[in-house]
């Protein structure tokens, strides 16, 4: 594709699924608009597009997002999912879950996930999470991994923090892509032999939220109050105050938090 530019390097890694073909670039403007130019092509199935700067990358709702080269992990990941897979919940989940076992893997620390796009530690943001759908669905992932505090501060983001902030160390942060591409690899083998019920699981642990009083936002704005019993990717449930029974469709929740004591959530 005469539209590619020139990548820095290319890692050839032993994976059957995610990493295949690893495509690291010293800046681009978003590894997602790269990573969709080849989703018309199944051929790059587990494509890796690697940045050390991304100059234009997006978030969720269409924010902005920028990284000072080599302090994250900036990866997008083309995938052609079987169709019963496809859904952005569970590859969200997917994603934040190979995420946390990565970070477990380099530091030891248990992440947890905030919804819908957040993995966090020690309740701070240190990644987030874009799926982009068409042809083939486009997963980008940016993990915070050398950034200081005052980094974070002078970008006026309080609530963001890095492995490294966290930790109290410093990482090499090549080293921590390899690692979560690994884990991206294993879980998503495991997922499409028939493992969406423990990949289910495992995501409604770390959100740490089921039987505790929430507070739902659906993206038409409607809000409900209750408490959560049972976050599966077939639906929410979630038990109002007056004993009533409401099911969510996980895609249609734009954000899930728990209620403070005064009886409002930290929406």
């Amino acid at each position: 594709m005469t539209d590619i530019p020139p990548q820095l390097e290319t890692w050839d890694l032993a994976h059957i699924h995610v990493g295949r073909h690893v495509w690291r670039y010293a800046q681009l403007g978003s590894t997602n608009d790269l990573a969709a130019r080849l989703g018309h092509d199944p051929s790059h199935h587990g494509t890796v597009i690697l940045t050390d700067e991304q100059t234009a990358g997006r978030g969720q709702y269409g924010r902005t997002w920028q990284s000072p080269p080599g302090s994250s992990v900036l990866m997008s990941i083309v995938l052609f999912p079987p169709p019963e897979l496809a859904r952005p919940s569970i590859l969200t989940a997917w994603a934040a879950v190979a995420v946390s076992e990565a970070i477990l893997h380099a530091t030891a620390w248990q992440a947890k996930v905030k919804w819908p796009n957040d993995v966090l530690m020690h309740g701070v943001k240190v990644c987030g999470i874009l799926i982009e759908q068409g042809r083939a669905a486009v997963i980008g992932i940016g993990l915070n991994v050398n950034q200081t505090a005052a980094e974070f501060e002078s970008a006026g983001l309080p609530l963001a923090g890095s492995l490294a902030t966290v930790t109290g160390r410093s990482f090499e942060t090549l080293e921590i892509a390899r690692l979560l591409i690994d884990c991206l690899d294993r879980e998503y083998h495991h997922l499409i032999r028939g493992g969406l019920a423990t990949l289910e699981a495992c995501w409604k642990w770390r959100l740490g939220l089921l039987g505790r009083d929430v507070v739902i936002e659906q993206f038409d704005g409607t809000r409900h109050r209750g408490r959560l019993r049972e976050a599966a990717f077939d639906g929410l449930t979630l038990e109002r105050a007056d004993g009533s029974i409401a099911t969510l469709v996980p895609e249609q929740v734009r954000l899930m938090a728990e209620q403070a004591s005064a009886g409002e959530a930290s929406l």
